[in-house]
């Protein structure tokens, strides 16, 4: 399983629609030498919604997406924080102690992650 930072998917994204980052920038009038920041993980990602969903526009992110849960999923990360609509669900809110407990205790083989994640993706 690959970990990435939300810097890296941002670049990742970028780079599949074949635009450098200055012809970034220049067409969403952002500053460049920020936008590089962020890439190489210098810079936090934006904890804004507004700015995350005007920054997933640029990218061509659908709302809702797989890359859209990423994108979100990778910010909220990178401030070490966890993601506002898991906040907001209560049942899965109660159930990620035991995350923690696991992730803790435990060297996770790629038989028990899996195992893991399958029964998260239950709740």
């Amino acid at each position: 399983m690959e970990t990435k930072s939300f810097g890296d998917f941002f670049k990742e994204m970028r780079i599949k629609n074949s635009i450098s980052l200055r012809e970034f920038c220049l067409k969403h009038k952002l500053d460049p030498g920020n936008m590089s920041k962020i890439e190489r993980g210098v810079l936090g990602p934006p904890q804004d919604m507004q700015k995350l969903k005007e920054y997933a526009k640029y990218l061509g992110i659908k709302g809702g997406s797989s890359h859209w849960h990423m994108f979100v999923d990778l910010a909220s990360a990178g401030a070490g924080r966890i993601p506002q609509d898991i906040l907001l669900d209560k049942k899965l809110l109660g159930r990620l102690p035991i995350l923690f407990r696991t992730l803790r205790n435990k060297k996770l083989t790629k038989e028990i992650l899996k195992d893991l994640i399958e029964k998260l993706k239950k709740v």
